[in-house]
Formats: structure tokens, C-alpha cells, sequence
């Protein structure tokens, strides 16, 4: 089993998020963003960052969708999370059996992992325009970070 960016591990870092966000849902488009938020969140003026800033990172967007989906469904079979139709479209939300799972995981890893979620959900999202900044993540040329990829993020 591939031990970094398995489901698995994308998995926990979805559940940190939606528990952190529950009771309310996460589309797809806003768990990608989060997630590379959460990770990276010194590059968004938040909370050191998770994983190295490395020069290819834009590339994880292209590849996190098709893996946090995957993720996902790993959550669905637990009865961590639930998949529901909204006006909008497909969204995800935590059960409440999810919160209750988040609490009991201990590792360091994932204690700085809630607090990313928590920055990342309740500071930096609400003024965050999901599509505008993943566009911006996806043209911004990673080799210069000092521009800060963050046209899309209003404030």
C-alpha cells in the first residue's frame, strides 16, 4: 500500500475538514482547495505549512480530485461521511459519527492537521472564491511564490 496520498490519508485529512465544516457540506471543488489550503497553509497567510513547498505543487490539484473521490467513497463504506444531492449539485457532509472519529485520533500529525482545518474552514474559506482561486493555484508559476498565488481570495 502507497503509504502518502493513499485514500487512506486523503481520507483523514477529508474527514478533519468535514467534521471542522460539519454539520454543514463540502462540494467537491471546495474539499480539493481546502485540502491544498490545509497543506500548504503558510503559502495562504495562515498557519505553517503542513508538507515542503515543492516546485511542482500545482500538479497535486490535478491529481487530488481524482484520489480525494476516491477517499471519499472509503468514508461513505465507514459511515464517516454521506453523499447528498443539493440545489447546487453533489455535496458531502460528516455524519455524526464522523466528529466523534476525528476526536479519537491522537497522533501529532493529526492534532496539526485539525488546526489547519479549523484556519482553513473558518478563517480563510469564507472569503475564499473556490473556482477564481484554484485558477489561480493552476496559472501562477509555483518557481515564484513570493507572488502568492491568491487572485481569487477576496478580503
Amino acid at each position: 500500500m502507497k503509504p502518502l496520498n493513499s485514500p487512506l490519508e486523503i481520507g483523514v485529512r477529508a474527514l478533519v475538514l468535514l467534521s471542522e465544516s460539519h454539520p454543514d457540506a463540502l462540494d467537491l471543488a471546495q474539499l480539493v482547495l481546502l485540502d491544498h489550503a490545509v497543506l500548504h497553509s503558510g503559502e495562504f497567510d495562515g498557519p505553517p505549512s503542513l508538507h515542503p513547498d515543492l516546485p511542482a505543487r500545482s500538479g497535486e490539484l490535478g491529481l487530488k480530485r481524482t484520489r480525494l473521490e476516491q477517499a471519499l467513497l472509503v468514508l461513505i463504506r465507514a459511515g464517516l461521511a454521506e453523499l447528498e444531492a443539493e440545489g447546487t449539485g453533489l455535496v458531502y457532509r460528516a455524519t455524526e459519527r464522523g466528529p466523534a472519529f476525528v476526536e479519537i485520533l491522537e497522533a501529532p500529525y493529526v492534532r496539526r492537521l485539525r488546526e489547519r482545518a479549523e484556519w482553513a474552514v473558518h478563517q480563510w474559506a469564507p472569503d475564499t472564491d473556490v473556482r477564481a482561486t484554484t485558477r489561480s493555484l493552476l496559472t501562477t508559476p509555483t518557481a515564484d511564490t513570493a507572488t502568492r498565488p491568491f487572485g481569487g481570495h477576496r478580503g
